[in-house]
């Protein structure tokens, strides 16, 4: 199986505000474009485009090509477990919103400390392994947002997991805060495949300051510069796939481009991916990805990473004030603090905001 994966979870929109306003035949043009070049592995989740994802899925893919010709990624919303029965009535509706059959990898999603406890208070670790059983599950994983350490203590819990799938990437590979390079040695220790989420950070790694992109280009003037993330993530032995979410055709075409037929980084290419990680980290204040989990139950709709791209590109006040007028302002946050605990960066987004506010808030 070629290493890059279509993620759908930043699909192409008719509308940018409106994420179940799905572009369908750029979508479909897409998925055609995927499999015709020969990659199968599609991804997609249950809260994904406010829980759009899967029919959509259902309708670009699952409709229109035989059900052998692709391999389908669920995963089971850890975060929305409230009672035992809430695991058995999610899975049935994925089953029926993608129209899949099976799921070829079930992951549980997004594990952290207080998810990874909601997943054992309601045995889904022992749900998934039935459904595996029962045929409906072909392969078992989880995708992880916390330490190495509470890594570790899962896979030694559960031994029977055959893969993690963990946020990569050369931006965050000696992050404090995230652990890439922790984590994944932690999953190689205990036998475990790797898939790859956020190889390119929420498009950070797309767009770079000007002096990190003009080093990319003096080494390899025909390459994208997110081609450089993708090919180092894919480049780490133990890595299975690379999920990119790719928000157009042009962002495929590319990606297909390289990933074609793959050639991983030698040294001296990784040394120059630090070496654009070290500038990045000096003009990057706000280490967001966008994925938008801090905003699915804020009480005020703050649009929160709208304001940190804001904060970040260093853009005017009229811009940030033109985001707030469909939303509440940063200084409107009740510091409830749901956000946070949903934060696959881990982020202090409440002093955050308050930053945001003191920047484009005060006279």
């Amino acid at each position: 199986m070629k290493k890059l994966g279509f993620g759908f979870m930043r699909l192409p929109l008719l509308d940018g505000k409106d994420p179940t306003s799905f572009d369908a035949d750029q979508i479909c043009k897409m998925v055609d474009t995927f499999l015709e070049n020969g990659f199968t592995y599609f991804d997609t989740a249950y809260m994904y485009h406010n829980g759009k994802s899967e029919e959509m899925l259902k309708k670009a893919l699952v409709e229109r090509h035989p059900r052998d010709s692709f391999f389908l990624a669920d995963k089971l919303p850890t975060m929305f477990l409230k009672t035992p029965e809430d695991v058995p009535r999610i899975f049935a509706e994925q089953l029926a919103r993608t129209g899949a059959g099976y799921f070829d990898n079930y992951l549980l999603h997004c594990l952290d400390t207080q998810n990874y406890a909601t997943a054992e208070r309601l045995n889904c670790f022992d749900f998934v392994l039935k459904q595996k059983a029962a045929g409906t599950v072909r392969h078992f994983g989880f995708s992880f947002h916390d330490s190495a350490a509470l890594l570790d203590e899962i896979l030694t819990a559960h031994p029977e997991v055959e893969f993690v799938q963990l946020q990569i990437n050369y931006l965050d590979w000696e992050s404090e805060r995230v652990q890439s390079r922790l984590c994944y040695e932690t999953a190689v220790k205990h036998g475990k495949k790797v898939i790859i989420m956020e190889p390119v950070k929420g498009g950070t790694l797309a767009s770079v300051p000007p002096l990190a992109e003009s080093l990319l280009k003096e080494r390899e003037p025909a390459r994208s510069v997110p081609s450089w993330a993708i090919r180092f993530a894919a480049s780490l032995p133990e890595v299975i796939m690379v999920l990119s979410g790719m928000s157009n055709y042009d962002q495929l075409s590319d990606n297909v481009s390289y990933m074609k037929d793959f050639q991983p980084l030698n040294d001296e290419e990784t040394a120059l991916c630090f070496r654009v990680r070290d500038i990045i980290n000096h003009e990057i204040e706000i280490p967001c990805t966008a994925c938008s989990y801090c905003t699915e139950g804020c009480p005020m709709s703050i649009p929160i990473p709208d304001y940190f791209r804001l904060y970040n590109q260093k853009q005017p006040r009229a811009d940030y004030e033109a985001a707030a007028a469909s939303g509440a302002a940063a200084s409107q946050c009740l510091a409830c603090g749901q956000c946070e605990e949903h934060c696959p960066q881990h982020l202090p987004i409440i002093d955050l905001l308050q930053r945001v506010a003191a920047k484009y808030e005060t006279d």
